[in-house]
């Protein structure tokens, strides 16, 4: 795979793993989960990795080539979905009690 792709597909992949813990409860404080606890913390804990790597690899492109408004976009979108996970995963952290 081109790693130039990457961050791209980290981005697409992010998307879509933030609308299935959104579709299971797992964003909402009070909410009911429609799938166990430990399925949505490996969810939560996947696309945080994935997205995070897509982000350092689409910041070390833009370094190395230089700023362009497409790659940037996807690159900020990585970090973004990066701490949108994490943020769900201390919150799916904190039900466990």
């Amino acid at each position: 795979m081109n790693p130039s792709r990457f961050p791209a597909l980290a981005a697409l992949l992010g998307f879509l793993l933030h609308l299935l813990l959104a579709r299971t409860g797992a964003t909402d404080a009070e909410g009911t989960l429609s799938l166990p606890l430990l399925t949505l913390l490996f969810v939560a804990e996947f696309g945080f990795v994935v997205t995070a790597i897509g982000a350092l690899l689409g910041g070390s492109a833009l370094l190395q080539q230089g700023f362009r408004p497409f790659p940037a976009l996807v690159t900020a979108a990585c970090a973004l979905f990066a701490v949108g996970f994490a943020l769900a995963g201390f919150n799916l952290w904190g039900r466990t009690a």
